[in-house]
């Protein structure tokens, strides 16, 4: 079987290709091409933040500028490049335990003891746990002062517990001193932070666990139930101190105003008996014989109240009837009537 086969003329394919390749870099063609190159680099300078993100913008890896969440242009690399930070998400660092969650979901808590074991200022074993929550605060030094922020924090997380639990007592740190330590690890955990420059922000301090370590830990549960038995006496005794006082106290003042009021009311009496006195001496002056037979039978009415009493003159010789108005008028019969 036979095939009629023409060899083709390299130096004619060399030339054709040459002729092919000036067609397509003429200057019509080449223009176009270039500008869709570079509104194709251009557009690579196009970037999204998102919300609760902010942008950081390196020209020649020099940081210019920090961008808002939105649409935000850059210049295209190598121009310009940019770094997205989270700024609003919490981050949280464990100082002497690890949560671990196991193949089944379940989480378990791991003590780190090389971590958790310190000495505090009296010379004593303390295990302590420290939970930290942070943010990003600077996103500039985040990036760009500190290599490893996160492990800076933890690591100076771990140096501001140990400085501090070293100088208090076990004591104080186990017991009534447990928020002060705290507050005092804070402190110096974000100045730590500070120093080095890492960017970021501490917003809780914790302590979890501050316990005797295993093999003292039930004597020292002995230790802090009767500190706890002691505060709670006394604070018992303060309340009924609170309750029995200020109840005495007003007691005492109730007998005072009572006893003041009684005096009162005595001076007041006896000065209306004198002045009772004084006035009817001043009538006994003026008419002796009938001031006191004004009294004595004022003196009579006070006595005998109830009973029938009848008023003879003296020298009378006889006992004459007299109306009864008082029954009259009461609607009651007479029984008896007054005779003089």
């Amino acid at each position: 079987m036979a095939f009629d086969y023409e060899p083709r003329d390299p130096h004619r394919a060399a030339e054709a290709f040459r002729e092919q390749l000036k067609r397509w870099t003429s200057r019509k063609l080449l223009i176009p091409i270039a500008v869709v190159v570079i509104m194709a680099w251009l557009a690579t300078g196009i970037y999204v933040v998102g919300p609760g993100e902010v942008g950081v913008v390196l020209q020649f890896g020099r940081h210019v500028a920090v961008t808002q969440p939105g649409l935000n242009y850059r210049l295209p690399r190598p121009i310009q490049n940019h770094y997205i930070v989270d700024v609003r998400a919490v981050r949280s660092t464990e100082i002497g335990y690890r949560t671990v969650t196991q193949r089944s979901g379940q989480t378990v808590v791991q003590r780190v003891p090389a971590e958790a074991l310190m000495l505090t200022g009296d010379e004593n074993i303390v295990e302590v746990q420290l939970f930290v929550q942070y943010i990003i605060q600077d996103p500039v030094k985040y990036l760009f002062r500190a290599r490893a922020p996160e492990e800076t924090l933890a690591a100076a997380a771990e140096v501001a517990l140990r400085s501090v639990v070293g100088r208090n007592t076990i004591d104080h740190t186990m017991t009534e001193g447990r928020v002060e330590v705290q507050t005092q690890v804070a402190e110096y955990l974000q100045k730590l932070l500070d120093e080095y420059e890492t960017g970021l922000l501490a917003t809780e301090v914790r302590l979890l666990v501050v316990d005797a370590p295993d093999q003292v830990r039930p004597a020292f549960h002995d230790v802090v139930r009767a500190w706890e038995d002691r505060e709670r006496m006394i604070q018992e005794a303060e309340g009924y101190r609170e309750d029995v006082i200020p109840r005495a106290r007003g007691e005492a003042q109730e007998i005072i105003r009572a006893a003041e009021a009684y005096a009162e009311r005595r001076v007041l009496m006896a000065q209306g008996e004198a002045a009772r006195f004084v006035s009817v001496l001043n009538e006994y002056k003026q008419a002796p014989e009938v001031t006191r037979d004004r009294i004595y039978l004022e003196t009579m009415e006070e006595i005998l109240p109830d009973a029938s009493k009848f008023i003879l003159s003296t020298g009378a010789g006889e006992v004459l009837p007299l109306l009864p108005l008082k029954q009259l008028f009461d609607g009651s019969p007479a029984q008896g009537g007054d005779r003089r």
